[in-house]
């Protein structure tokens, strides 16, 4: 009977980590990479019985692909399932192949959602915001904050899908974490991205009412004095409708930005 120690599982974990897109192909997708990953450790845990470890290398290499951030837990899981099979308890391996062909498909949801549809916009919104006149910090701020967050999602994403084995997949998706973590990133990014819009959406309205010597600005006189912000607000609501209500991409957003401004400028109404 062979254990796995926590250094062969970090190793395992940090080769995940930087590794589990370095042998893409549209054959398996990332079940190579996930078969090296596990490759190692079930070299010790096989030891000299080659057909148990051929067994586990080959049903570890069948296609396999997910979000590999949240999706880290499968690995780990699946190597707590091997580990217990080669002790010689009763792990069937259908049992390990089914569950990761079951999974992958839920963790790339919830991992795309959380992380690439919320999180990633999020820390996108920051950093514009901090590199208002040019500055680099926002794009300093970004790769940095990204990069950490991922890498520790993966590692010790691993690490635990270990630990818990297939109790980690009941507490993702049946605890109803997902939910209370997909909600308060929304609140979070809301919160956000009106703050960058009221700082960096700028649309002074330069029209003025004169009569005699009475000289009414629309911008300072009527509108900071309803809602300071209000025409940036207005311009960003309306791109936010036009993009969830209607599908019009970046590129037409941008492309209608110009056409307000190369109208409106030009007649000093802007």
């Amino acid at each position: 009977m062979s254990k796995l120690t926590k250094k062969d599982v970090s190793k395992a974990a940090w080769y995940w980590t930087f590794f589990h897109h370095c042998t893409q192909n549209y054959e398996r997708m990332m079940g190579l990479a996930f078969c090296a990953t596990l490759a190692k450790p079930l070299k010790k845990l096989y030891g000299s019985d080659k057909k148990g470890l051929s067994d586990a290398l080959t049903r570890n290499m069948a296609f396999f692909n997910t979000e590999p951030q949240l999706g880290s837990l499968i690995p780990g899981m699946t190597l707590a399932l091997e580990e217990a099979k080669a002790n010689g308890e009763p792990v069937d391996p259908e049992v390990i192949t089914s569950t990761k062909s079951a999974l992958m498909g839920p963790f790339a949801g919830i991992g795309d959602s959380i992380l690439v549809g919320t999180y990633n916009p999020i820390l996108l919104s920051i950093g514009i915001g901090l590199s208002a006149g040019g500055s680099p910090i926002g794009a300093i701020f970004f790769f940095l904050t990204w990069t950490i967050s991922v890498v520790a999602l993966k590692y010790f994403g691993f690490i635990k899908g270990y630990s818990m084995g297939m109790d980690a997949v009941t507490n993702l998706l049946h605890s109803g974490l997902k939910d209370k973590i997909v909600t308060a990133l929304n609140i979070i990014g809301l919160i956000v991205i009106g703050g960058v819009a009221s700082t960096t959406v700028a649309a002074p309205i330069k029209l003025a009412f004169v009569a005699g010597e009475m000289n009414v600005e629309i911008q300072a006189s009527i509108l900071d004095k309803i809602l300071p912000g209000l025409v940036p607000m207005l311009l960003t609501l309306l791109c936010y409708w036009l993009i969830d209500k209607k599908g019009w991409s970046a590129n037409k957003i941008i492309l209608l930005i110009l056409a307000i401004a190369a109208v409106c400028v030009p007649l000093g109404i802007m």
